[in-house]
């Protein structure tokens, strides 16, 4: 069965300005997002991190400043060592269970499949339950035709066909079948 060329709906010049239109909303919405995460950013680091006030302190004062930062870079420093340990088990243990997968996958084979004839009433009541009485018995809605009529309506007749086309060749042959065609509807 020959593919049909389905034909679009849409012209291609309407295509082109849907596209154009989708790709500026895209744009527009990316650009939106990207400074909501500028604002979040800024609003993080303000929250967390508190400006600096170093002018008119004293020398131990300072230095018990830059005591606490010191502190404080060692703890996100701790943390920031062991989010990396877990994140690195983690990715050797997925690496492991896929491995583990692949193995499994490969050791159980599988049976080649083998068609298997079922009727449309056996398929609906295994896909409906057999609570369901639905049946398709398409061949009972077919119009019956008698054989024996159709084989009276067409007699064959079997000749030697070498004198069927001396008889039809040239002018006598054309006025014969012009003569059979027109008697059938003159009676």
């Amino acid at each position: 069965m020959p593919e049909v060329e389905r034909k679009s709906k849409i012209t291609a010049s309407r295509k082109l300005l849907l596209k154009s239109l989708m790709l500026a909303k895209a744009k527009e919405c990316w650009e939106q997002e990207h400074e909501e995460r500028e604002a979040e950013k800024a609003r993080y680091l303000a929250e967390r991190i508190p400006t600096l006030q170093t002018r008119g302190l004293s020398l131990s004062a300072l230095q018990d400043l830059c005591r606490d930062l010191h502190a404080k870079v060692e703890v996100v420093d701790e943390e920031r060592y062991d989010i990396e340990a877990k994140c690195l088990h983690n990715t050797r243990e997925i690496k492991d269970l896929k491995l583990k997968v692949l193995d499994l996958r490969g050791k159980f084979k599988r049976p080649p499949l083998r068609r298997v004839r079922v009727s449309a009433d056996a398929m609906l009541r295994a896909l409906l339950g057999s609570k369901h009485k639905v049946s398709m018995d398409l061949r009972a809605n077919l119009k019956s035709v008698k054989k024996e009529d159709t084989e009276k309506e067409r007699p064959v007749e079997v000749g030697d066909w070498r004198k069927n086309v001396e008889a039809m060749s040239g002018m006598e042959g054309r006025k014969k079948m012009f003569d059979a065609a027109k008697s059938p509807t003159s009676q």
